[in-house]
Formats: C-alpha cells, structure tokens, sequence
C-alpha cells in the first residue's frame, strides 16, 4: 500500500469557471423542470462544474499529479526533463520517452511557484549558436 503524500501546492483554472457553471447550472433547472425530456440538459452544466473544480496540476515534492475531469497521471520529477510554454503561455512538461504533458492551469506566471514548490531549480536555456 503506497502512502500518498499531500500536495505542496495546488494549481487550478479560474475560480470564475466554477462562478459560470453554477450561473449555468441553475439557469438549466427551470428548462429541466418544464418537461422531464430536458433534464439531461443539466449535465452539461453539471460536467463542467466538476471539471473546473477538479481539474489542474498538483504540485508534490517527488512529482506532478495532472488531474482531468476523470482521472489523473502522476510524473516523478526524475522524468520530467523540461517545463516548456507554449504560444498561449500554457506549460507543458517534456518528458525522457519524448512525450509532452499540458499542466492543467500551470501559465508562465505561476511557473516559478511550481517549480518551488516542487523543489527544482530553475535552469538558464543553452545560448543559441
């Protein structure tokens, strides 16, 4: 049985994601409520309420824990051998095999607070020749 060890810092979309799927969920409810055939119609916004409250990267001192809407990955720090921006400024993690992981709600800014968190150093990139 392995010990799962609390996160060091937890990073999350927009809070304001959570605000607008309650704001839809409860507009949905009086169409929900007219005919029983419009009750499905709540799952949407039931979906993307739980997305936006789970969703993100958990940021732990031996790796990184990227949640999804079901389920997550965990990565050892030892696989990750870059954190790279993408044009959005997204972070995704480069890892040894030559994949790419996006880090859910990771942006440049709050890059340096995971990279504390979890412990690592900042690297200078290699000059370009």
């Amino acid at each position: 049985m392995t010990l799962v060890s609390r996160p060091v810092l937890r990073v999350r979309k927009s809070g304001a994601l959570v605000v607008a799927a309650l704001i839809a969920l409860v507009g949905s409810t009086p169409f929900a409520g007219a005919r029983w055939q419009l009750a499905p119609l709540l799952l949407i916004p039931m979906a993307v309420l739980i997305w936006a409250w789970r969703a993100g990267t958990d940021v732990h001192p031996d790796g990184l824990r990227v949640r999804a809407l079901i389920g997550s990955t965990f990565v050892p720090w030892s696989r990750v051998v870059e954190l790279a921006p993408d044009p959005r400024n997204r972070i995704s993690a480069l890892l040894n095999d030559g994949r790419a992981l996006r880090l859910t709600g990771v942006t440049t800014g709050n890059l340096p607070a995971v990279l504390a968190a979890g412990g690592q150093e900042v690297g200078t990139p290699p000059e370009a020749e």
